[in-house]
């Protein structure tokens, strides 16, 4: 027959599994997933992050000799988070041309604060074309 302490084991392994998933989930996520950030039209940081962004594009593409497709900053409308070496923002940016209509933008950003140091991955048309949903 098998000893109780034997038995005793997986249960407190499953007991621990179950205390650290638990207060993963109350604190926001597991450690490397990607969280909402709230509140993203009247957070200054992230607004910032997203002219950033369409500074940088802009920047690229006047070096590229493509200036007719330079764009002007209007506002982030959707921001998540994740904490990798840094923390990596996936940005829903409202941009336009100098002479068109709102378009939506998706960018990725990764920010190191301790190096003050700020690098765009990406900066692309976003799938999403429904704009007004955002206003």
């Amino acid at each position: 027959m098998a000893k109780p302490s034997f038995l005793l084991l997986p249960l407190f392994l499953l007991f621990i599994l179950a205390l650290f998933s638990t207060r993963a989930a109350a604190i926001g996520g597991l450690i490397g997933g990607r969280t909402k950030v709230k509140d993203v039209k009247t957070n200054k940081e992230i607004q910032d992050l997203g002219k950033f962004c369409v500074e940088e594009y802009n920047r690229k593409q006047q070096y590229t000799a493509r200036s007719s497709k330079l764009l002007m900053f209007l506002e982030v409308v959707e921001a998540e988070k994740q904490v990798v070496s840094g923390i990596k923002y996936y940005l829903k940016i409202s941009s336009t041309t100098y002479s068109g209509a709102p378009k939506l933008f998706d960018a990725v950003v990764v920010v190191k604060p301790w190096v003050d140091s700020k690098e765009l991955l990406k900066f692309a048309p976003s799938s999403s074309t429904n704009i007004k949903q955002f206003w």
